[in-house]
């Protein structure tokens, strides 16, 4: 048996390690009028890395201007926050603003010498972006009509407050090996992806007591995993104890430490399981949890869209945002609207915007539309994720917003409402920060040579990916599609679901049904052939 890996080890091997010893990324607040008055050209690469702690990335390309994320528990804002973000993005970036997959926002344009007036002015609103990027705990997502649904098992609200509190900021929980992503939600049907997340408390009764069942281990970037159950119920008054323990357990393991590749939970839950990680909990804690079997889901995941009754008997809208674009001019005039009418702001997973405690549904709706937000599109929109790329992300090898424009143009136009209900995640790089893996169907940016050898934009199709009832990652079945080629097979695909699906039959239902073969036929591309060992 090899030798239990140690710190001097973990140093040798891991430069970012390194950095979080010698120099606490949290600090680096503290250093911003020095690096400032040396100037950006003169920044150290090492403290680069260290401002992801606060929320910051490079924008692309690397020329001195930063994206800088903003954390949003469970996406819930009042119209102040909204409006000091507005403003915020106005006044230092260029007016963009975007909203992500975990319930954040996302400015561009931000230059070094503005940071700390940045930060200050969010932070006057109680706006925080500690951990947005970096190796600690990311924006806790969860439903972002928690505390107002009609349906929801109960309101997790406070349990995500009590989890921020301790989370967010906490150099206790700034040295973890890697990013890790929490989701704590009592919705329905699940709609904050718990499959797909570190660690995820999901809402259940049990004999009448409140509490979470507990998953572990979710997901996607270039090794995707669907989360798995521990088999434990536990109450809603212990769930910071929860994340805790489990955290804590990988975070001590110096062997996903050695590699930053091998730095997150799943590769732990892998190595050792579910009872593994359940019998390392229950050490951690000093006792054994209750036992627990939670219940299977029975509705797809909602995007929360249109208008619909709270608990008090107003209403609360969901309104697509295309793409996830919007700006600080139209943030600002959206606070201002609700703070109209005494209401607050959501935003949801599938980057779309959500408006409560409405009264006058008409009259709200007249004022959105005037915003640009309306109702009247195709349900599709609201669906379908495509994650930064260009212009914006250094990682990113294609298009991604506009890519997936155009091809949602294309298959509106083609089908109309048949499509209504289509998820499409388009991603420009492996990292998956749309979660390709798990759309209807997924694309990642690649690139491909043309008849001439010339080297073109090209994506990869992922097919029968989905969260919900039946889990479960996509399978990349055709590789390096030209850009130009993309719309014909997404055509043909959904062409012969609609020819040839039984009653009811969802598309990813149809596509688990049908061969890669037939699949290749409808989509009129070769599908990739899995490799057999010899």
């Amino acid at each position: 048996m090899a030798a239990a890996p140690t710190w001097d080890a973990v140093y040798e091997r891991n430069s970012v390690e390194r950095i979080k010893r010698d120099r606490p990324p949290l600090g680096i607040r503290d250093e911003l009028p020095a690096l400032i008055a040396a100037g950006y050209e003169a920044m150290p690469e090492e403290d680069i890395v260290r401002l992801q702690w606060w929320g910051l990335y490079h924008d692309k390309p690397k020329i001195g201007t930063f994206m800088l994320r903003v954390k949003i528990p469970s996406g819930i804002l009042t119209a102040a926050k909204l409006r000091a973000i507005g403003e915020v993005s106005n006044r230092y970036g260029r007016g963009d603003a975007e909203l992500t997959t975990r319930q954040c926002i996302q400015l561009h344009w931000l230059e070094l010498a503005e940071l700390p007036n940045v930060f200050a002015d969010l932070e006057a609103a109680g706006i925080t972006s500690a951990g947005g990027c970096g190796d600690t705990v990311r924006n806790i997502t969860g439903c972002p009509v928690s505390g107002i649904a009609a349906d929801e098992l109960f309101d997790s609200t406070p349990v995500v407050e009590a989890a921020t509190e301790e989370f967010y900021g906490n150099r206790a929980w700034a040295n973890l090996p890697r990013k890790h992503k929490y989701s704590i939600a009592s919705c329905a049907d699940r709609c904050n992806a718990p499959e797909i997340n570190c660690v995820s408390l999901v809402g259940a009764i049990n004999n009448g007591r409140e509490g979470y069942a507990v998953q572990v281990g979710g997901g996607l970037s270039s090794v995707p995993r669907i989360a798995r159950d521990l088999g434990v119920f536990v109450p809603k008054e212990e769930a910071n104890e929860i994340l805790g323990a489990v955290t804590s357990v990988w975070s001590e393991d110096l062997k996903y430490r050695m590699s930053r590749v091998k730095a997150r939970l799943k590769f732990m839950v892998d190595d050792i399981g579910a009872d593994g990680m359940l019998e390392r909990v229950e050490t951690k804690l000093g006792r054994t949890l209750e036992r627990y079997e939670l219940p299977p889901v029975g509705a797809h995941p909602s995007a929360h869209i249109g208008v619909h009754p709270q608990k008090d008997g107003r209403r609360y809208i969901g309104l697509p945002v295309p793409l996830g674009l919007s700006s600080g001019d139209q943030l600002i005039a959206v606070a201002d609207l609700v703070e109209s009418f005494g209401g607050d702001i959501r935003l949801t997973r599938q980057q779309n915007l959500i408006v409560t405690g409405v009264v006058d549904v008409d009259a709200t709706l007249a004022a959105l539309a005037e915003l640009g937000l309306t109702l009247e599109t195709n349900e599709s929109w609201a669906n379908s994720i495509a994650c930064t790329g260009e212009p914006h992300c250094n990682f990113s090898v294609g298009e991604t917003k506009e890519r997936l424009r155009e091809l949602l143009v294309h298959l509106e136009s083609t089908f109309g409402d048949d499509i209504a209900e289509l998820r499409l995640h388009l991603d420009g790089c492996p990292h998956a920060c749309a979660q390709h893996w798990v759309g209807d169907l997924g694309f990642q940016a690649t690139t491909g040579k043309d008849a001439d050898g010339n080297r073109i934009g090209a994506y990869d199709i992922f097919v029968r990916g989905s969260l919900g009832p039946v889990p479960q990652v996509g399978a990349s079945l055709f590789r390096r599609v030209a850009s130009e080629e993309l719309e014909a097979a997404v055509e043909g695909l959904i062409r012969g679901w609609l020819d040839e699906r039984r009653d009811g039959e969802t598309f990813t239902e149809f596509q688990r049904r049908v061969s890669d073969d037939e699949l290749g036929a409808f989509a009129g591309i070769e599908p990739t052939r899995k490799r057999v060992a010899a």
